[in-house]
């Protein structure tokens, strides 16, 4: 199909574009304009119920019914001031995406007319109906009743006229309903957890915070092609499309020139996060054409999540504004690049301190030393947990694919802290417990200044990587809520802690020093979890057959993959840090299941209509011409000249057919297997009858179509290809 088709459409976005402006002001000068921050608290609310607010959310303490009356009045006080004219609980449902609903600041007067109201009862609660949202056998579907409940710990925020308060989302019998509530209960287990290690060094530390830095990556199409491609719009990726003659494997896009609209679109986007308080901070080109990578200052875990969620939507919006579509999904394009979102996760104290950071000497580096052994030791106890947690249909296709990680769960230290763990291991004393700072490296041209050389290279290939202050969890994909993989790592963590405080209170009351007793089980954690360690090449068949050996999880099939959250270990480990019982777990489980099927079943339906409605019309059209070529030349030649000339169309005709033969016949045999499972009640065995029986035929039908679409005429094929997706001009 001829780019031709768009261009005055793509032209007008571009003048579009190119009129959108943002503010010559400071970015200070507007950041957190739309959020009741601790600034706007200050201005709205008395000096008692500000204290009380900030207790809450800094101490823990308990905040009563009756204080929200007050925060409520300066709340709707600001709210309307800004514009605001509606409420709303915002909330994170089992769907990866948020959910609102909108009630206006208004009740009848007494006196036939209304007032403007919002009470301290509607900002702390409301009942959304809970029976359309997924819950996996927990709630009924005639019962409705679920609650939403106020989280004063992430700020009130205004987007167009409605007042924003991030709330967590429960049944009415009490279980978890969303990704929030289990986060902030793991938020709380790593807190007491690491609060109680630290106190083995330092008396002084009485909280611990949970950090996370997310690196959002991300794809741009031009609007008007993205409308022209129903496997995209319905289900995000390409289902079809044979790979561009050029793609990225001239690595010129990587860090390249930012296209003009683009760079229009980024410049709004970020004006748009700034008055939201997300301190977005790094844009630039990813590796695939077409590809983009933003990035944030590092936040508390919580709020990092609920800002990565509120991103995914305001992306959404600016991008319609310049004539784009922005691509969540982690594998949108065959051949090239998939997207992630790598969670940076780290450890800080009240007192300033950065557990995941090597220290000044030999005593501090030893609480380092003591919080990386736990981490390795949790995520080798629960490497298959924490690859359900990143586990999805979508993030399926991206895993082991084009310097995406693999699928086997395994941690990256470094040449120089892996020397160092070997020889704590290997040591009995602690003087040898010392790294060595950032070294300068100098170069032969003088005006060349030094540069500071990390203590640890990175590996792109490892999926959990050490990168010198904290871990990177690569494996996470691009669509997906951060709460999922955050919650589990902080499980997973705060279980290990509260294990090795155990381990060294009972050395310590059989009369070991402290130190000896910390070191002791430091040593055993290094021993034990060392077959977690690789800092090798994760993509190679060496490291998988390795792996294999070394017990830990390979499954690569996504419904078998989520069978680690309900083990009587991770039953155990949830319950016993009291993040989600196990009654919470199983449904979620239900819920990830049903989710997977029915996103195989949406692009099982839309392939089988793109097959028999676009492209076995349009290939059976074009063979029509063909054979009407052939007709005439036979008509007018001899039967020898005529096959003469004629052979190089004849061989098209018959190159066609067998396309056109396999598609319908593979095509049928999809239709009739998708019936079958739609029939298997069991929802874990129906996710995987689609895993192993019908996602097979998607590559198997979509290489004779790609073949076509070489073959049949560009003017009469209806899709957009992949040269004119991948390409903004």
């Amino acid at each position: 199909m001829s780019n031709l088709r768009f261009s005055a459409v793509k032209e007008a976005f571009k003048r579009k574009a190119n009129e959108v402006s943002v503010p010559l002001e400071k970015t200070s000068e507007y950041f957190g304009k739309y959020v009741f921050d601790r600034n706007n608290m200050h201005k709205y609310l008395s000096k008692e119920t500000l204290n009380l607010v900030l207790n809450a959310i800094d101490k823990g303490e308990l905040l009563a019914r009756e204080v929200a009356n007050h925060v409520a009045a300066g709340m709707r006080m600001w709210a309307m001031e800004m514009g605001a004219t509606h409420y709303t609980h915002w909330f994170h449902p089992l769907t990866n995406g948020t959910a609102e609903k909108h009630d206006a600041f208004i009740d009848f007067d007494g006196h036939g007319g209304v007032i403007e109201e919002f009470s301290g009862k509607l900002l702390v609660q409301q009942e959304p109906d809970a029976s359309s949202f997924p819950s996996g056998g927990i709630r009924n579907t005639f019962e409705a009743r679920g609650y939403t409940a106020w989280d004063p710990s992430s700020p009130a925020f205004i987007i167009n006229d409605t007042l924003c308060i991030p709330t967590i989302f429960i049944s009415y019998t009490g279980e978890s309903l969303d990704y929030k509530m289990p986060l902030l209960k793991s938020i709380a287990a790593i807190d007491k957890a690491a609060t109680e290690v630290c106190q083995y060094f330092d008396k002084g530390v009485k909280k611990v915070f949970s950090y996370l830095g997310w690196e959002q990556e991300y794809f741009l199409v031009d609007k008007a092609l993205y409308d022209a491609r129903p496997d995209l719009s319905l289900t995000g990726r390409t289902l079809m499309g044979h790979e561009s003659a050029k793609n990225q494997q001239l690595e010129d896009h990587y860090f390249g020139s930012i296209p003009t609209r683009v760079c229009a679109f980024m410049r709004d986007l970020e004006y748009e996060c700034y008055k939201l308080s997300i301190p977005v901070k790094t844009r630039h080109n990813e590796v695939a054409p077409n590809q983009f990578e933003l990035a944030p200052i590092f936040e508390e875990c919580n709020l990092a999540v609920d800002h990565n969620q509120l991103l995914m939507s305001i992306m959404d919006v600016v991008a319609d504004r310049h004539g784009f579509k922005v691509l969540l999904h982690e594998k949108p394009f065959k051949g090239i690049n998939g997207s992630g979102k790598h969670n940076n996760w780290s450890l800080g104290t009240d007192t300033s301190v950065n557990l995941m950071g090597p220290g000044k000497n030999a005593d501090e580096n030893l609480q380092f030393i003591t919080f990386i052994s736990n981490v390795m030791m949790a995520v080798y106890k629960n490497n298959a947990l924490l690859k359900a947690s990143i586990s999805s249909a979508s993030n399926a296709h991206r895993l082991g694919a084009n310097e995406a990680p693999p699928s086997i769960i395994s941690i990256f230290m470094g040449s120089q802290i892996s020397a160092l763990l070997d020889e704590i291991e290997s040591s009995k004393g602690i003087k040898e417990i010392e790294l060595s700072k950032k070294i300068g490296k100098r170069f032969s041209l003088n005006y060349i200044p030094e540069i500071m050389v990390d203590n640890t290279d990175r590996n792109r290939t490892s999926p959990f990587a050490f990168t010198g202050n904290r871990f990177e969890f690569r494996a996470v994909g691009s669509s997906a809520n951060c709460a999922a993989a955050m919650l589990a790592l902080n499980t997973a963590v705060a279980g290990q802690l509260m294990q090795f405080k155990v381990e060294v209170d009972s050395l310590i009351a059989s009369g070991k020093a402290k130190i000896e007793a910390v070191l002791e089980v430091v040593r055993k954690y290094i021993c034990d979890s060392k077959v977690i360690r690789f800092d090798g090449n994760s993509y190679s068949d060496e490291w998988k057959a390795e792996a294999q050996k070394r017990g830990l999880d390979c499954e690569t099939k996504v419904p078998i993959v989520y069978d680690a959250y309900v083990t009587p270990q991770a039953v155990d480990l949830f319950s016993q840090t009291g993040v989600l019982n196990e009654r919470e777990l199983h449904a979620r489980n239900e819920v990830k299941w049903e989710q997977y099927t029915k996103e195989i079943q949406i692009e099982a339906r839309v392939l089988g209509d793109l097959a028999m409605n676009h492209i076995i019309p349009v290939a059976t059209r074009y063979q029509g011409l063909l054979l009407d070529n052939v007709s005439k030349i036979f008509a007018l030649y001899d039967k020898e000249k005529a096959s003469k000339i004629a052979t190089h169309d004849i061989a098209i005709i018959e190159d066609i057919a067998d396309h056109l033969n396999y598609i319908k016949i593979k095509t049928d045999e999809m239709v009739e297997t998708r019936k079958q499972a739609n029939i298997i009640e069991n929802e874990r065995e129906k996710a995987l009858m689609y895993c192993e029986k019908v996602a097979p035929y998607f590559d198997e039908i979509r290489y004779h179509i790609d073949k076509l679409e070489l073959t049949v005429d560009n003017e009469m094929w209806t899709l957009p290809k992949y040269r004119e997706l991948l390409f903004i001009r």
